[in-house]
């Protein structure tokens, strides 16, 4: 057997049914392989950063690898920003790229470059994956396929990437002389049974509890005892973006999103929360506000992460964890549940209530925005929530678009919504978009994008009419870079360089580029013709593109200026004052015009 066709055939083992690749010279051997291998059919983004991040979605969607590959040299480079939304997300995907013939290597030499397009792939990739290997030693193939994808699941999940030259993928190899690679059993949780006495009577006896819950929730494939979870522990949900459709929206329990882009009455909860419990999340700097120490500063915190190096940081950024418990959700859900089920507890009603009236004080989508002529975003989005149906899978880009989605949607039952939550690059949500129609049959997916994102992969348009996917493209086309403007207005006197077309920024006539790929296109520029736009544009069968003009003027609101500490604004707490027409932070948010 052909080398290329066993890491095929490992491929379909390990039940990848699409790979993403870009053709080159060091690529080929194994390109033809996928495409003889049954089972195993190749999909040709036009740009290798396309490739990786439509692996990346893949595995998101599916729960299993994704996979891609490509050339040696600028087809492997291309491929980093990619592999790093990966990496900072902790998704499990496979990167092949093949390499320089090893007589051809520069290895030993001290120069630069000797084989054709030779690039040290490795020592790029090093930092932004679990494992990375070249496989100069055809009889090592097995084992380090193997290997990789242990290390792509095992404990804290992550991309790998495995290296391999051109003669080598050719050689011929005995399967059955090929040694493997057995991975060891993932440690248990923590001394979480040492610690349980104390972790139930703090649950028992909160007043003020919020839960939150993060992607390492999905990471773990916790879903099957979220709901028991919820239903016996009984605390408000505050989501992580990453996890903001593990409940719908309608649920009693649903709060919103939360930190420096999130809603006011989410933040409010955790800020004047006594006690917060975090699951999978590893409250980065957009979640706690900044100096972090201001971070739910009356509550006991327990944080559960299955990454003991996220545990640890906490102390150097002056944020207090109370209880680090270094554990995989899924297991610490099994052995907490049957603890909660006869553990008497306080009543938090009045707790539910009070974010009740927040939520009603505080709204998203204010009234004034929906007497306004032109599109507001925010009505586009809760429109579009609005008219979207239950099990709707959406892929989404980065910048104001993203804060505009996860500040106003309205998930509904078995909703999804996908993006490149800690990397979070521009042009992810196309490529994504076409992984995810694929890896679930077809099935229509929503792409809501930016007019700066979109341009960053635009060339995908072409993918996508070429397999005819049913992918429904919402580009809200502001001009411009609108989230880069928000800073440079509240940095920069608001002088627009390098983020609007008077700055220097080049934008198209998106509809003519649309039109040029074949698309269908619509267009939206009125609040008033939203409903039926979007209900038009869900009714078609095939790919089809549709631009939400939007003023350039319009920002996301709430935002929290970098660097602002909490204030000891609070509601509850009675060492406190509380200025109700204020908005608590992690945060301080400025004050809701008029």
């Amino acid at each position: 057997m052909k080398l290329s066709d066993y890491v095929a055939h490992f491929l379909a083992k390990e039940g990848i049914r699409h790979v993403f690749a870009v053709s080159g010279g060091a690529s080929v051997h194994l390109i033809q392989s996928v495409a003889d291998q049954p089972g195993l059919s190749f999909i040709c983004p036009l740009h290798e950063q396309a490739g990786a991040m439509a692996a990346d979605a893949y595995s998101r969607v599916t729960g299993n690898l994704g996979a891609a590959i490509s050339t040696s040299g600028p087809g492997a480079t291309n491929l980093l920003t990619g592999v790093a939304c990966a990496y900072y997300d902790s998704v499990p995907v496979i990167y092949i790229t093949g390499q320089v013939a090893t007589f051809r290597s520069r290895a030993g030499t001290g120069v630069r470059q000797i084989g054709f397009q030779e690039t040290d792939t490795i020592d790029i990739f090093k930092h932004v994956t679990k494992y990375a290997v070249r496989v100069d030693d055809p009889k090592l193939i097995r084992r380090e396929l193997e290997k990789a994808c242990y290390f792509a699941r095992e404990l804290r999940p992550g991309p790998v990437l495995i290296d391999i030259p051109d003669n080598v993928q050719r050689e011929e190899i005995n399967p059955d002389h090929l040694s493997g690679f057995t991975g060891e059993p993932s440690p248990s949780v923590t001394g979480l049974q040492q610690e349980m006495p104390e972790l139930l009577n703090l649950i028992a006896n909160a007043q003020r509890p919020v839960l939150i819950v993060g992607w390492g929730l999905r990471l773990s494939k916790a879903e099957k005892e979220f709901p028991e979870f919820i239903d016996q522990i009984g605390f408000p949900v505050v989501p992580t973006w990453a996890a903001a459709d593990i409940l719908p929206s309608d649920h009693p329990l649903a709060v919103g999103t939360f930190g420096t882009h999130g809603t006011r009455y989410a933040n409010f909860a955790v800020q004047n929360a006594d006690l917060i419990l975090s699951i999978g999340s590893r409250l980065d700097t957009k979640a706690t506000g900044s100096p972090a120490s201001t971070f739910a500063r009356g509550a006991k915190k327990i944080v559960v992460d299955i990454d003991h190096t996220e545990l640890g940081k906490f102390q150097k950024f002056g944020l207090h964890v109370d209880f680090p418990i270094k554990a995989d959700v899924s297991e610490f859900l099994r052995v907490l549940i049957p603890q909660l089920k006869n553990l008497k507890r306080r009543s938090i009603e009045n707790w539910i209530n009070q974010i009740s009236h927040w939520k009603n004080k505080y709204p998203i989508c204010l009234p004034e925005y929906l007497l306004e002529e032109g599109v507001n975003p925010y009505v586009f989005v809760k429109t579009l929530s609005q008219n979207a149906s239950p099990g709707d899978v959406f892929m989404v880009d980065t910048g104001c678009t993203l804060a505009w989605m996860m500040q106003t949607f309205e998930f509904k039952t078995g909703q999804r919504l996908f993006h490149d939550w800690n990397n979070t690059a521009m042009g992810w949500a196309l490529p994504a978009s076409i992984a995810a129609s694929l890896a679930m049959d077809r099935k229509p997916v929503v792409c809501v994008t930016g007019d700066g994102s979109l341009l960053m992969n635009v060339q995908e348009l072409a993918t996508v009419v070429h397999h005819n996917l049913p992918i429904k493209i919402f580009l809200i086309s502001n001009q411009g870079y609108s989230m880069i403007r928000q800073t440079q207005d509240q940095w920069l006197c608001s002088r627009f360089l390098a983020s609007s077309m008077e700055g220097g920024l080049p934008i198209p006539d998106f509809g003519k580029v649309a039109e040029a790929f074949g698309l269908q296109v619509y267009s939206l520029s009125l609040n008033r013709d939203l409903t039926n736009g979007i209900q038009e544009v869900m009714r078609q069968a095939g790919p089809t593109f549709c631009i939400v003009e939007i003023s350039p003027n319009h920002r996301v609101i709430p935002q929290v200026k970098f660097g602002r500490p909490n204030e000891d604004l609070d509601p509850l707490l009675p060492r406190s004052h509380f200025l109700e027409d204020m908005i608590i932070p992690p945060l301080e948010v400025s004050i809701r015009e008029g």
